[in-house]
């Protein structure tokens, strides 16, 4: 059965553009012309979508508030933001309300379609994936991997796909110095496209869900020039 995704752009060209190659590619595609029609479609269809591709000039309601009431409604849907600007801020603000990734127009159709099908391998694999141990717990949190819900001092903490599987990672491998590369190859795969600062803002990201201080973490630590690790001591 083709993999629902759902393509949220107001310029008719680029959607019919985009909608043509993942077709071709195998997708059954479901297309948004503005974020209210988007979150429309969603509803419709009880949320029965893999991926949501969401431009982020929409008229409307944007791209940046589509994305943050999809993540509401789901945690697991995989977000990808398509924007025009180059600038840092749009792309980290992506990130920060819950996107998994992003790609800058102009892009082309094999990039594209490469990103889409690497973040639905990633969802398929960490869903189907049997735990060697149904939970993970450090200190305070518990991490179970079969319902994949993170508790801290008895109260549970929302994680997207991402948040979930970089607070896994560092939990299997408490007290170890993880390269910025390790964690990217490890949650986006070896075939990502993008860049290494989509693992700082999520890192940050997931900080400001966990710590008690995020601009001074306890668990999640720094590696100066390197990349991070879970402070074991803290177990």
């Amino acid at each position: 059965m083709p993999k629902n995704i759902l393509v949220v752009e107001d310029e008719s060209a680029i959607r019919e553009f985009v909608t043509i190659n993942l077709k071709r590619a195998g997708y059954a595609v479901f297309e948004a012309s503005s974020g209210e029609e988007a979150l429309n479609i969603y509803d419709i269809n009880k949320g029965d979508f893999v991926i949501a591709l969401l431009d982020i000039m929409l008229p409307g309601i944007d791209g940046f508030n589509v994305c943050r009431r999809l993540r509401e409604k789901s945690k697991t849907i995989g977000i990808i933001m398509l924007t025009a600007r180059t600038q840092e801020l749009d792309k980290v603000g992506g990130l920060m309300i819950g996107a998994d990734d992003y790609v800058t127009k102009p892009f082309s159709p094999s990039e594209l379609v490469a990103r889409i099908d690497a973040l639905c391998r990633r969802l398929a694999i960490d869903t189907e994936t049997a735990p060697v141990s149904e939970e993970l717990k450090s200190g305070p949190f518990i991490l179970n991997v079969r319902t994949r819900s993170l508790v801290k001092n008895g109260k549970q903490i929302e994680l997207t796909q991402v948040e979930y599987q970089i607070m896994r990672y560092f939990l299997e491998n408490p007290g170890t110095a993880l390269s910025r590369s390790d964690v990217m190859n490890h949650v986006w795969g070896q075939d990502y496209f993008g860049e290494l600062k989509i693992v700082d803002v999520n890192v940050r990201r997931l900080r400001m869900k966990i710590e008690d201080e995020p601009s001074n973490p306890a668990y999640i630590q720094t590696v100066w020039g390197y990349g991070y690790k879970w402070d074991a001591k803290q177990e």
